[in-house]
């Protein structure tokens, strides 16, 4: 049996987004093999804890950072990495394993283990050398896909270990049986095509809306569904291009925001299909929450999508053509066993298992 251990896992943000949901995910699946986990997080607009409820066996550590007004996306960064590494530093030589899921949290706690998800470019010269030095100066390296490390060895020559992100299948199988929850949804909304993440570059937004406006062409009374977006980064110039390219198109997509953690599953469940239109991704996590759920998904042809999904999904990469796979989604959807079957293959029991063992070698070595 694997020696128990003192972990810190790092997470940049309170709110929902695929890296912290890893993390959560990650501790709580840790935290039931035995170890001492302790989840570290910058508490963003107000917040106190999470974005939902964690398994009480994990230790919450919120760390308060307010928002301050006018101020720009680099000066957030480093403010972010500063705030962190002032809470933690003190502590750190207190546990056995440091570990952070993102840039800005291996920024504050190095050295440390760093999951590198997925690959960026970015532009604001902080957070280009907050990326950088999270990729070069970690201890050690994970990815969540060999796609993603692959990336990571041609463009820096390190070699980081896979081990895949789990999902929660059993949970978006039960909102698939969930009726009431999916009734107040299909009353609220009719039906949809659902989009996870917000509206921003990374997540294809524009190539939505223009695979839209073609769909609606055979699938009139469908609507288009955009839920999530809590970020750090500055898209306002993204989003007006967006809401210009929507009227131009008369498209008038539903912009949830960030949906309750208790009812996202039956918003899931009840979707006609999702749209998983991401340029860049290192796992696809939305996308095996929804095959859990039975609902089609129709994917951007990245190499790393294809090595997580295989043939259960559509892929697609111009607006036309994600246009043309959501209508035979839409209209020949299938029975969901494949994507189903897949889905319960990726455990978070798994990952932390392989997660433990990673470090009882990190730590032999060291």
């Amino acid at each position: 049996m694997t020696t128990a251990r003192k972990i810190a896992l790092l997470t940049y943000s309170s709110k929902p987004r695929g890296g912290v949901v890893h993390t959560l995910a990650l501790a709580e699946a840790l935290a039931a093999l035995g170890h001492d986990v302790h989840v570290w997080t910058l508490a963003r607009g107000g917040d106190t804890t999470f974005f939902r409820p964690v398994d009480p066996a994990v230790t919450l550590h919120p760390v308060p950072f307010p928002p301050i007004d006018g101020e720009d996306v680099g000066s957030r960064i480093l403010r972010s990495i500063r705030t962190l590494r002032d809470a933690f530093g003190p502590v750190r030589a207190g546990y056995d394993v440091v570990h952070a899921q993102d840039c800005i949290s291996a920024n504050a706690a190095m050295p440390c283990i760093r999951t590198i998800h997925h690959l960026d470019t970015f532009t604001t010269p902080e957070l280009a050398a907050c990326h950088e030095r999270a990729v070069v100066e970690p201890v050690a390296r994970i990815c969540v896909s060999e796609a993603v490390a692959g990336e990571v060895r041609t463009g820096w020559g390190l070699r980081p270990t896979v081990i895949a992100n789990g999902v929660d299948a059993a949970r978006f199988e039960a909102a698939a049986r969930d009726e009431a929850g999916r009734r107040r949804w299909a009353r609220r909304l009719g039906p949809y095509v659902l989009a996870l993440g917000g509206i921003e570059p990374r997540k294809g937004s524009i190539d939505l809306i223009e695979a839209f406006a073609l769909l609606r062409r055979s699938l009139p009374d469908l609507r288009l569904v955009f839920a999530g977006g809590e970020t750090l980064f500055d898209y306002r110039d993204y989003r007006h291009e967006f809401e210009e390219r929507a009227e131009r198109l008369h498209v008038e997509p539903e912009v949830l925001g960030v949906v309750d953690d208790s009812r996202l599953p039956s918003l899931v469940a009840q979707a006609e299909a999702l749209a998983f239109v991401s340029t860049k991704e290192g796992f696809g996590l939305a996308a095996l929450e929804a095959l859990s759920a039975g609902v089609p998904v129709v994917a951007r042809d990245l190499p790393v999508l294809r090595e997580v999904f295989g043939p259960t999904v559509a892929y697609a990469s111009t607006p036309a053509e994600i246009a043309a796979a959501l209508a035979e989604a839409v209209t020949s959807p299938g029975t969901g066993a494949a994507g189903r079957d897949l889905a319960r293959g990726y455990t978070w029991e798994r990952a932390a298992m392989d997660h433990a063992a990673f470090y009882e070698a990190h730590l032999g070595r060291r």
